[in-house]
């Protein structure tokens, strides 16, 4: 069914502009969301468009993109009919930034300081008893549905399993439950048909050339069912891609035989191609398919749109819906997309090396692209757009019924940023290449479309943006407990609205792990980080692992897994073989990291475990910066060399240091611990009782009740409820 309302669109957009301008600037919104007869069928639905590790730097559409900026037309026809939001900061990492859009949260209400992985506990994960969006959307009469990457909690340390989405509120779920949340790791072996000695760093087998002495021009290419077509080079591109591309495995330079040869695997996860997918369904059904299934073998941004336009399609007409369309593009590992004939540099590409440095920028353009396209036959198969006699988008809005906002999660990736952005201070930092993403809001009731908004906006704010949508009155009040979202449809209907915040924030940190563990160290180029999760992510960003598990070879001899950057730095001084030795071959990077910032002026605090000498190898560090910046083009952006601290402030650059640093202070004491309320409804009671007592009953093991944070929901947690019980403290 088409999703056009015609009729009703500027209907809709009148009578929400004057609710508006009633209401002031906190549009109070709640008598105008609905018909008069209550129906629903005036309610905006909502298609929400995450892309994954796209910062601002990427996006020619907001005038950056470097000399190279990935083509993105789709998202320019979306925008140039809506809003862009120029000045809006993400948290430094995906699931940080996913649990606080979703529930308006910032991480040090929640605890979900940083990007999952399989040793986090459920502490560290969004909490079931959370108010997330797809609940506060319930209340008006909401469907929603997600497709594609999740990354709010994983299955393995949390009871829901592969329900989690689900138990999060979600009526709809296909997607990837991945062990960490993001694609796993390239299978070099190409499904298992490499010979001893040989790897294939994209996944499929490539061409055979001088510098692909192991690659084929033709093959046998096996699908899951048996079935098996003899493939050969067409033009440039190999048939170990074009297998790929449809889900199978090529059997380089071999016939098909009756039988599909003992070496062929489809059993092995491989990035974007291979993946773990699970059904959550409205009755609380789950279904985690085989990885012979012919969608776990899809190219996953082509998996995520095909299902969401299957939805929206089949929603009926007098309910409203909000889709969340979350792609794992650009993320690593980086891969070629499908093949597109009509893309030189695409087609091209089959001859890279997915782990050169310099491939991966062409890599991260090429990921970008396809998702671009993606998003273009999301609109255009919805009935949200079509296409022109030039195969343009051409996007009208006011002729629907279903408001649009594409946003990046965070900063794109050091390596694939563009100029002049800061490519040793993006994603996992505080900085503002790590948190400047591009949010566009297209739609309905967008006022005046084809602007710029300027003034600064948060993350969180969506989450007010989806309830003002909904014609919720007052976001908060809905809420049972704090949240950190301010409005934002006023921009939308009032090109003239003022900045709603004075200030904006953002944190990293280190999620909580059974025993204070954590990540293991990481080094990659001429520094070294602990937010890679696993030995598999530290590798599919070209580093060198130096956690459990660590390779000898690859790490100087040394056969000791190590906890900190700061011990490695000391292995590497002691046992430098080319002096001067005094200082390790990179630097550390922060463990945490909280930025804050007002118009003009931004504090920056770091904490690390740095290495300060042999004879002290690691000490706990806590760095405060401070810069002034601006979103101008170029921008004015918090480098190394532009720290104001390491000179005397002027008499105004010390009255917004201090006003920031005692905004930074309120902030941090609004979220006092309260030990004990597992269901975060501010007062410890028997409620918690009841509810720890089904955490410890059926399952036992890590959950939001497990108070000592040993990874086990038991006695020893029921007495910390039995020790606090009273309201949570406000301060």
């Amino acid at each position: 069914m088409s999703v056009f309302r015609t009729k009703t669109a500027a209907a809709v957009r009148s009578r929400w502009i004057a609710c508006a301008i009633l209401a002031g600037a906190l549009v109070f919104l709640g008598a105008c969301g609905s018909d008069d007869d209550g129906s629903a069928a005036n309610t905006p639905n909502i298609l929400f468009i995450v892309m994954d590790d796209v910062g601002i730097d990427q996006m020619e559409v907001f005038g950056f993109g470097g000399d190279s900026p990935p083509e993105t037309p789709n998202i320019a026809a979306v925008a140039d009919a809506g809003v862009r939001f120029g000045n809006t900061w993400s948290m430094p990492a995906c699931t940080t930034s996913r649990a606080v859009f979703f529930t308006a949260r910032f991480p040090l209400r929640t605890k979900v300081n940083g990007a999952l992985g399989p040793d986090d506990l459920a502490n560290s994960m969004v909490s079931p008893f959370e108010m997330t969006t797809p609940r506060l959307l319930a209340r008006q009469g909401y469907e929603n549905a997600l497709f594609g990457k999740f990354h709010l909690a994983l299955p393995g340390n949390n009871a829901a399993g592969d329900g989690i989405v689900h138990d999060l509120g979600w009526d709809t779920f296909a997607g990837w439950l991945d062990e960490t949340g993001d694609p796993s790791s390239i299978d070099i072996t190409a499904g298992g048909v490499a010979a001893e000695g040989q790897s294939f760093s994209c996944g499929f087998v490539p061409a055979l050339s001088d510098s692909q002495p192991d690659g084929a021009n033709e093959g046998a290419c096996y699908m899951p069912d048996g079935s098996c077509t003899e493939l050969s080079l067409r033009g440039s591109i190999p048939p170990g891609r074009i297998c790929r591309d449809q889900g199978g495995i090529l059997v380089p330079k071999a016939p098909c035989l009756d039988e599909v040869p003992d070496n062929v695997d489809f059993t092995a996860l491989s990035g974007h191609y291979v993946s773990p997918l699970v059904y959550n369904f409205p009755d609380g059904r789950v279904d985690r398919v085989e990885l012979t299934d012919p969608n776990a073998r899809r190219f996953r941004a082509t998996f995520a749109v095909d299902l969401a336009i299957d939805w929206i399609r089949d929603r009926p007409a007098n309910r409203p819906w909000m889709a969340t369309v979350s792609f794992s593009s650009a993320h690593t590992p980086l891969m070629q997309p499908p093949v597109d004939e009509s893309n030189p540099s695409n087609v091209a590409s089959s001859d890279l090396d997915c782990t050169d440095v310099v491939a991966q920028r062409e890599l991260s353009n090429l990921m970008i692209e396809s998702m671009d396209a993606e998003i273009g036959r999301l609109l255009v198969e919805t009935g949200l757009a079509r296409r022109n006699q030039n195969g343009g988008l051409e996007y009208e809005p006011d002729g629907t019924d279903t408001m649009v906002v594409i946003l990046g999660d965070n900063g794109s990736l050091g390596g694939t940023v563009k100029d002049p952005f800061d490519t040793t201070r993006a994603k996992g930092t505080a900085y503002q290449t790590g948190v400047w993403v591009p949010l566009v809001v297209a739609g309905p009731l967008v006022a005046t479309p084809n602007r710029v908004v300027s003034q600064m906006v948060n993350i969180a704010d969506l989450y007010a943006l989806f309830g003002e949508i909904a014609g919720i009155a007052d976001v908060q009040q809905t809420v049972p407990r704090p949240i950190d979202a301010a409005p934002m449809l006023p921009y939308l209907v009032d090109p003239a609205q003022a900045g709603i915040r004075a200030w904006n924030y953002t944190e990293v940190g280190v999620n909580l792990q059974a025993g204070g563990t954590i990540n293991g160290p990481c080094t990659i180029s001429d520094s070294c980080t602990q937010i890679p999760v696993t030995k598999g992510v530290c590798e599919d960003n070209s580093g060198t692992w130096w956690g459990e598990g660590l390779d000898p070879e690859k790490t100087g001899g040394s056969t000791e897994p190590f906890t900190y950057c700061c011990e490695v730095a000391a292995f590497l001084v002691e046992n430098c073989a080319e002096p001067p030795c005094d200082d390790p071959p990179f630097s550390i990077t922060p463990l945490t990291s909280v930025g804050i910032r007002n118009e003009r002026y931004k504090i920056v605090e770091n904490g690390l475990n740095a290495y300060i000498s042999q004879e002290e190898p690691c000490r706990n560090v806590a760095v405060t910066e401070f810069y002034e910046i601006d979103e101008a083009n170029p921008p004015l952006l918090d480098t190394a060399d532009a720290n104001l601290l390491t000179g005397t402030l002027t008499a105004e650059q010390q009255t917004n240091y201090d006003a920031l640093a005692a905004q930074l202070a309120a902030v941090r004491a609004s979220a006092p611990p309260c030990p004990g309320d597992g269901n975060l409804d501010q007062v410890v009671d028997d409620n918690d009782i009841d509810d720890w007592k089904f955490y410890a009953e059926t399952w036992g093991l890590s959950s939001v009740f497990d108070f000592n944070l040993d990874g086990l929901t038991d006695a020893a947690d029921e007495q910390v409820i039995l020790d606090h019980r009273g309201p949570c403290p406000t301060e």
